[in-house]
């Protein structure tokens, strides 16, 4: 998504090459270069410890199985986000949270930053932003996610790589 106007004044943008690299944003009406706002999220791939199963919920009247996800709030740090999303939408504590990879969703200018979550154990109390959720195992998961969805690649590749280190 592309800026065309200052957040500041509304002044409409050109690109400038900035003093450090690159070509950035430049407002000529206040004088200043203008960095790309977007929103930063979570996307976690919850486990039991032993990693055998995953769940997948469904949310807001799709029946579509994903991912647990959240956006971070301002002064949060992103595992903050991870146990605090995780605590909220599945009453669920992370026991171990490792950091996979992020990547740009367009659709919805948001940073999704992926992470693994072994929870503490699997006794889930959902709160009303969830539908329907349900443990899977790696297999069923695979089948269950949404297809071609960013939930299912974040998955695929960590189910993926998961299983290649116990081979």
């Amino acid at each position: 998504m592309e800026m065309r106007y200052c957040m500041e004044c509304g002044g409409r943008l050109v690109m400038k090459p900035h003093r450090e690299g690159g070509e950035v944003p430049w407002c000529g009406t206040c004088g200043a270069y203008r960095h790309p706002v977007f929103s930063t999220a979570v996307i976690m791939i919850v486990t039991d410890r032993s990693r055998e199963r995953v769940i997948l919920i469904q949310q807001y009247g799709r029946a579509k199985n994903i991912l647990v996800a959240g956006y971070v709030d301002q002064g949060e740090s992103a595992e903050e986000t991870v146990r605090r999303e995780l605590r909220e939408e599945l009453g669920l504590e992370a026991a171990e949270i490792q950091y996979n990879r992020s990547e740009y969703l367009a659709r919805t200018n948001t940073l999704m930053l992926n992470f693994s979550v072994a929870v503490e154990n699997d006794d889930v109390h959902p709160n009303g932003e969830i539908d329907a959720w349900d443990w899977y195992s790696r297999d069923e998961a695979r089948a269950a996610i949404l297809p071609g969805s960013l939930a299912a690649r974040f998955l695929n590749e960590y189910l993926d790589r998961l299983e290649a280190a116990e081979t």
